[in-house]
């Protein structure tokens, strides 16, 4: 099986070869790559050198796969839940979070000595930060962290040549926010603020919250070192409460849940280990350090817990998960499983999915195959164990890594993390359980396609830099071969309008593409001839993507028709999302101002996938509220 929405039941994982209703009009997606690394790129397509000549052939690259974890004793230390942090001061009758970032030691696993992280309030991840919707904040992020990094800089990359080499700008990833506190890559500051990025503002970010009721999150963002800064432990969650939810009657208190799923790669002390670059194939030496094309690490860790346990009572749990991976996929599934013997039994309980990145979905959805959570992506979900009395069950993973849109195919070049959580179900409750699964949630207005001003024709692209190492591009229909961050904004809405952008993938991974400020929908994907896209980029005669389509729209899946933040845009695939920028229907507020957007594999964003766009003002003093 490979994809996340309710379809025909996956009986073990021992069938997940099979292929999803997608997977016919596929592109075959084979990787190459290293126990911790990333992909060769050309044969395992099945993509022809000429694919890939616009930009140059692109060598084989893989990551240091000399490491390996020590062998630790899995599922004997339980998740632990981040606290909440509570706001001690007051701005403009408001309350004020004062959030500092600081260098600590946390045992990770019990047979582990202390690791050095790097935390929110002393603490990795960072403790869950509870607004209220509609109610603004504000927070100031302190930077109090060494002068040295913990992890190698590449000091080659945009961003990190000629600046201090540690540098923070927290993110509210989702948030509809004021620019000045968005967290924008060029935003940064050093300790105590002595130092500063071209684009820095304001100390103190304030935080609007007129936006559904969700679980967003904050992690760092500073150009050129943000997949060093997340995966040093940067990162922690920003629940948005309202109205709603407490109508609901959903799982609470103890019986809910934040889960952050991420992999990591330790030496023998106890110490994270991130590799100091590739291994080359071809091509020009590297420098050392440098950036690896992705990173995956071999340990589960959950909520900064390696190979834990979760100990649950036979009820339903809500549970807000979030894939803070640098690069990996999660696609999920319960199972019965042995502890004794590690023989997966049986499907375990059905995970219902009731919300997504932007908030509730409009109904319940029961995840009948895997839960496909790419980086970044959210979901909010409800596991009902009351059938599972005294049981263990195993949280499965399916997705190879690099990760191509086809999960349960697992090659002897990838690197798969199958086991990610135990769970143990206790015999009895501690109360009774008055919490259901609603029939019905949020009311979503629709965004229409025929209310757009402007699609735009938007490139994935690969291609690679002066020292022949992979970087993969955001491009437009002018410039099919890619744009840096650096290059002149291309995408520019006006306030008040509606817009489509459709997300070509020519290359050979699934990308989660990130949009800040605003929360989108999904319209679906529509598969393309990407080898005859491909050769029209290198010799410079790209038509419209109307030209390369080989079939009809795919409707998103049911999890997947609510407001979305970050979506994977799939190989071979033109994935279509159409965003409002601006106050919509009584949702979100009007900013104007300049904004990223990225993949979301960090190691991606880094290494020039990222472009900026800029919202500017309406024309007239007209809302067109694409309605």
């Amino acid at each position: 099986m490979s994809r996340n929405q309710s379809g025909a039941q996956e009986e073990q994982p021992e069938n997940d070869a099979e292929s999803n209703d997608r997977t016919t009009s596929r592109r075959s997606v084979l990787h190459g790559m290293g126990a911790l690394g990333a992909t060769g790129l050309l044969g395992k397509a099945g993509l022809s050198e000429a694919s890939n000549g616009a930009l140059g052939n692109v060598p084989t690259q893989v990551a240091d796969v000399n490491q390996t974890s020590p062998d630790l004793t899995k599922w004997i230390d339980e998740v632990p839940r981040p606290g909440v942090l509570k706001a001690e001061k007051k701005k403009n009758g408001k309350p004020l979070y004062e959030v500092e970032m600081c260098e600590v030691e946390q045992q990770l696993h019990s047979e582990l000595p202390p690791t050095t992280v790097w935390g929110y309030e002393g603490q990795y991840p960072g403790p869950t930060i509870e607004a209220k919707q509609g109610k603004d904040v504000y927070v100031k992020w302190k930077n109090n962290l060494p002068k040295e990094h913990l992890l190698p800089v590449d000091t080659t990359l945009h961003g990190a040549a000629g600046t201090p080499e540690v540098r923070t700008v927290t993110h509210l990833h989702g948030a509809n926010v004021e620019p000045e506190s968005d967290g924008g890559p060029e935003a940064w500051f050093t300790q105590n603020f002595e130092e500063v990025g071209p684009t820095f503002e304001k100390k103190t970010y304030w935080y609007a919250n007129e936006q559904p009721e969700t679980s967003l999150w904050y992690h760092d963002h500073a150009l050129g070192i943000t997949r060093l800064n997340v995966y040093a432990g940067l990162a922690g969650f920003y629940f948005l409460r309202g109205k709603l939810e407490r109508k609901l009657d959903l799982p609470k208190g103890k019986y809910e849940i934040p889960l952050v799923f991420q992999d990591r790669t330790f030496n023998e002390d106890g110490s994270l280990f991130y590799p100091t670059g590739p291994e080359e194939d071809t091509g020009e030496p590297n420098p050392n350090p440098s950036v690896v094309p992705e990173f995956f690490g071999d340990t589960s860790v959950v909520n900064g817990k390696a190979w834990p346990k979760l100990t649950v009572e036979p009820r339903k749990y809500r549970f807000r998960t979030l894939n803070g991976a640098n690069s990996r996929f999660y696609n999920l599934k319960l199972f019965e499983y042995d502890q004794e013997t590690g023989e997966i039994g049986d499907p375990g309980p059905t995970m219902t999915q009731i919300g997504s990145d932007g908030g509730f979905l409009k109904e319940p959805v029961e995840i009948q195959d895997r839960l496909l959570l790419g980086p970044a992506f959210r979901a909010d979900l409800i596991v009902d164990f009351s059938d599972f009395k005294g049981q263990t069950l195993l949280l499965h993973n399916n997705a190879p890594s690099p990760f191509g849109g086809v999960a349960g195919e697992d090659p002897d070049d990838v690197q798969p993390l199958p086991e990610v959580l135990l769970i143990d179900v206790k015999e009895k409750n501690c109360k009774r359980d008055k919490s259901c699964i609603p029939n019905k949630l949020a009311r979503i207005p629709e965004l229409k396609p025929e209310k757009a001003v402007q699609e735009r024709e938007l490139p994935l692209v690969e291609g690679v830099d002066e020292f022949d190492r992979l970087k993969l591009l955001l491009g437009t229909r002018e410039h099919p071969n890619g744009l840096e961050w650096s290059d002149p904004i291309t995408e520019d809405p006006k306030l008040g309008t509606t817009e489509i952008w459709d997300l070509i993938n020519t290359t050979v991974d699934t990308h989660p593409i990130h949009l800040h400020l605003v929360q989108f929908q999904v319209l679906g994907r529509r598969p393309f001839d990407v080898d005859q896209y491909n050769a029209d980029r290198e010799t410079g005669s790209v038509g419209p993507i109307s030209d390369y389509y080989t079939g009809p729209l795919e409707a998103p899946p049911a999890n997947q028709r609510g407001w979305k933040d970050t979506i994977d845009a799939d190989p071979g695939f033109v994935t279509k999302v159409i965003a409002h920028f601006g106050e919509f229907k009584g949702l979100f507020k009007d900013f104007t101002g300049e904004y990223p957007w990225h993949c979301h594999i960090l190691e991606h964003e880094d290494h020039e996938m990222m472009r900026p766009y800029e919202v500017l003002p309406r024309e007239d003093k007209q809302n067109d509220n694409g309605c």
